[in-house]
């Protein structure tokens, strides 16, 4: 009788165990870290400004098994493409270019809201209120000069957008158009606001002195690089910065302010694969390594602009020296600024 009692009494201690366990195993599961990631499968196909970022999708797709294709496209060549479609885009995700067609493309019904927690850690003026698009990164311009062909034509080098419109720079200076460059069209729009009413009398004179007007963000770069023009109005970044020690180049940030413009991520409504999309953009944004490993592969670093909060990131320049802008005229003076702005740029407009 002692041992059966024994063997019940053992038999009771097992089963209490057991329960137990699995009572602890219930209470602590919600406090376990939980993979909130969806199911996700087939191509992501992605519109970006370059073909630099296969790192980044790279990291994407060994996280989620989601194929990543990529089509390197202008800003204003996505919003004119996007439009064509009529409703269904042939691409997923947009990954970069001018926050202006960003915003249009919203008021056009055209992209799809993204909501995350991480979102409250990016500043107000870098992302949409509803989640239509976020920064990430931000586009500043300045002046790059050849110092050769400067100094063989007896030119001055610039210090403001005022001086640019002094004729001795007649002929020798380039710029990308602004119908398809998002980066040049923050320039007008930017200097736009700060000169109010003489605004397009500036461009008018500025216009004079410009020699070209390239279909592509790099053109100042390429050409006043090769000595085809004295001055180039560009984007300053780090490859800038290489470009003007390799080739003899001075970089000016100009005095009355530098124009900038957020660089967008949005996901295009009604995209085959919608689901990838917005998961890349919170899969971006939610990780520090995600946007450190972006700075440095567009060697850029305004994201610390963005989120003051990422650890590893400086600031190159001066961020007092940034315009003052309202980016929502960005998006809905966009028409009107183009159709007063082509006719003037007439032939000196790149045809392709």
């Amino acid at each position: 009788m002692k041992k059966l009692f024994s063997l019940l009494l053992c038999v009771v201690m097992v089963l209490s165990l057991v329960a137990c366990g699995s009572k602890t195993d219930d209470t602590q599961t919600p406090d376990e870290p939980q993979d909130t990631a969806p199911e996700l499968s087939g191509t992501m196909k992605v519109v970006a400004t370059g073909d630099v970022y296969g790192p980044l999708f790279d990291a994407f797709t060994a996280d989620t098994g989601v194929e990543v294709e990529c089509l390197s496209m202008s800003s204003g060549e996505v919003l004119s493409k996007l439009r064509a479609e009529g409703g269904t885009p042939s691409a997923d995700l947009w990954f970069g270019g001018g926050i202006d067609a960003f915003m249009s493309a919203k008021d056009d019904g055209l992209l799809e809201p993204v909501t995350f927690d991480a979102a409250a850690e990016l500043g107000d003026e870098y992302k949409d209120t509803e989640g239509y698009w976020y920064s990430k990164g931000i586009t500043i311009v300045g002046f790059l000069l050849n110092n050769s062909l400067m100094e063989e034509l007896g030119l001055t080098a610039p210090e403001s957008w005022d001086d640019l419109t002094d004729s001795q720079y007649e002929g020798e200076i380039v710029m990308s158009n602004p119908a398809v460059s998002g980066t040049n069209y923050a320039v007008v729009n930017a200097l736009l606001q700060a000169k109010g009413d003489q605004g397009w009398d500036y461009f008018e004179a500025l216009n004079s002195n410009i020699a070209y007007y390239g279909k592509r963000g790099s053109d100042p770069k390429n050409k006043v690089s090769s000595g085809e023009f004295a001055v180039g109005i560009s984007y300053i970044d780090a490859s800038i910065e290489q470009a003007a020690e390799e080739n003899d180049l001075t970089i000016v940030y100009p005095s009355d302010g530098m124009p900038w413009v957020p660089e967008g991520v949005a996901v295009f409504k009604n995209a085959e694969n919608v689901d990838a999309a917005k998961y890349f953009v919170e899969w971006l944004f939610s990780s520090d390594d995600h946007l450190r490993q972006l700075a440095e592969i567009e060697q850029k670093n305004g994201i610390k602009v963005i989120k003051p909060s990422i650890e590893g990131i400086e600031l190159s320049y001066d961020p007092t020296l940034l315009m003052t802008e309202d980016l929502s005229l960005f998006g809905s003076q966009r028409t009107e600024i183009l159709d007063r702005f082509e006719p003037l740029m007439g032939d000196k407009a790149a045809a392709e």
